[in-house]
């Protein structure tokens, strides 16, 4: 299919599977003015990979418009839903009328752009993590979400099993006493280099120049799609974009972490202008909260790990998170935790749970669409969470301990971060 067809013959065309819009509510009236079991309309903006996941999460919905620059994976999830709209373009999508509320599932660098396109309009956002793909467009979608009242959740699926809320339960009850200390590692290495320089041609399936969105100007290479794109700058942020939104979560939710002090990579390969690093580890300060002592949070990822396991002999759990305590430590994956040392808190008894059990992380958003009711990854935690995460690689490229005023989103000791905390974007593209 033709690159520069119109939306109009492209729908006329594919009309089997485009067959009307069904009206909604005026986009501008919160949903919760409306019965809890009346359907969403929405728009589904990426629709494989992890937009195929949420997409599922999602479908007992109406879906009334499917989003995607590659025709192949458009058509196959238009067989699912024959009466959506389809588009290569969100930026067209938006002009049907009849959305209450969008996922967003592209690469990272799109992820700001089309979040801030629907909250404008006052629809409901789900986006996958990190939020955003710079500090200041985390800052600048959160607060529109604040301002435009609208209902979101960062896809941390992992936030809704009940394993979490065991953690913080027991955290935040003083099983270990005072946390002092934070380790948080992952084997997975997204590391970059060189971008090719030879120019294969973009296959007709793919709108190369969409999928670039507000990024740079650059000539198609298979090496970016699918999902390769996360190793290189402009697209992604390598590891730490990929996976610390998931690992960094727990201890953000269970210490009510918000923004760091500090910030410093104290290893990593060398810095290449175009590809993100492998091994990093990255040392984050955090104040006191409150009650809460100050805490390290300590990030390794290229199959590093705290020398904890060799001192203290840990058990093995794969990727995970270790806490410090004043009286133990607790280690964690996504779905067990242990408290340690294992002799220490033998007969141990946790707390009643008190945390209750999710509906689900995709059920939490569109409830809270249709009621008003909080969601547990909404943007204004997320919106932090993928600030620091974001910080780590800003720290890395600088190549010095960044102080920071979050409040401010300074580094104070640093101009030199200025040019990593945000970005320009492309002639056509906006925030």
């Amino acid at each position: 299919m033709s690159r520069t067809r119109t939306r109009r013959t492209f729908l006329k065309q594919l009309s089997t599977t485009a067959a009307g819009l069904v009206i909604g509510a005026n986009p501008r009236v919160p949903l919760w003015s409306r019965s809890p079991n009346e359907k969403l309309n929405l728009g589904v903006i990426g629709v494989a990979g992890r937009g195929a996941a949420n997409l599922r999460g999602v479908s007992g919905e109406n879906i009334v418009a499917l989003c995607d620059i590659d025709d192949k994976k458009l058509r196959e999830a238009a067989k699912r839903f024959p009466r959506a709209n389809l588009y290569y373009d969100y930026r067209r999508m938006f002009e049907q009328n009849d959305l209450d509320a969008v996922t967003v599932s592209t690469p990272d660098h799109v992820h700001a752009p089309a979040s801030m396109a629907a909250l404008k309009l006052g629809k409901h956002v789900y986006c996958e993590k990190p939020l955003t793909h710079s500090v200041y467009e985390a800052r600048m979608v959160a607060e529109a979400a604040a301002k435009y009242n609208c209902a979101t959740q960062l896809g941390t699926q992992v936030h809704a099993q009940d394993n979490y809320r065991r953690v913080v339960e027991l955290i935040t009850t003083g099983a270990i006493g005072s946390v002092e200390a934070v380790h948080v590692w992952v084997k997975k290495s997204w590391n970059g280099g060189d971008i090719p320089k030879d120019r294969p041609p973009v296959p007709r399936h793919i709108h190369w120049d969409l999928w670039l969105g507000p990024a740079p100007e650059r000539s198609y290479h298979p090496c970016f799609l699918p999902a390769h794109w996360r190793r290189y700058w402009d697209y992604g942020g390598g590891t730490l974009n990929d996976m610390a939104c998931h690992e960094m979560d727990l201890p953000f939710w269970a210490l009510n972490l918000r923004y760091p002090l500090s910030i410093e990579c104290l290893e990593g390969s060398p810095v290449h202008p175009d590809g993100a690093g492998d091994g990093l580890v990255v040392r984050y300060e955090f104040p006191r909260r409150g009650s809460l002592s100050p805490v390290t949070l300590t990030w390794y990822d290229g199959g590093k790990r705290p020398t904890h396991f060799t001192e203290h002999k840990l058990p093995e759990v794969g990727d995970g998170v270790l806490f410090v305590g004043t009286k133990g430590m607790l280690i964690s994956n996504y779905s067990v935790h242990k408290l340690l040392p294992e002799d220490k808190f033998a007969g141990f008894e946790p707390p009643a749970p008190f945390i209750p059990t999710s509906i689900g992380h995709h059920q939490e958003w569109l409830q809270a669409c249709k009621t008003g009711e909080p969601t547990t990854c909404n943007f204004d935690y997320s919106g932090a969470l993928s600030e620091a995460v974001l910080l780590g690689n800003v720290a890395y490229r600088v190549g010095k301990k960044i102080e920071w005023n979050g409040q401010e989103m300074k580094a104070k000791n640093c101009p030199e971060a200025e040019q990593y905390l945000r970005r320009d974007y492309r002639k056509g593209w906006t925030l």
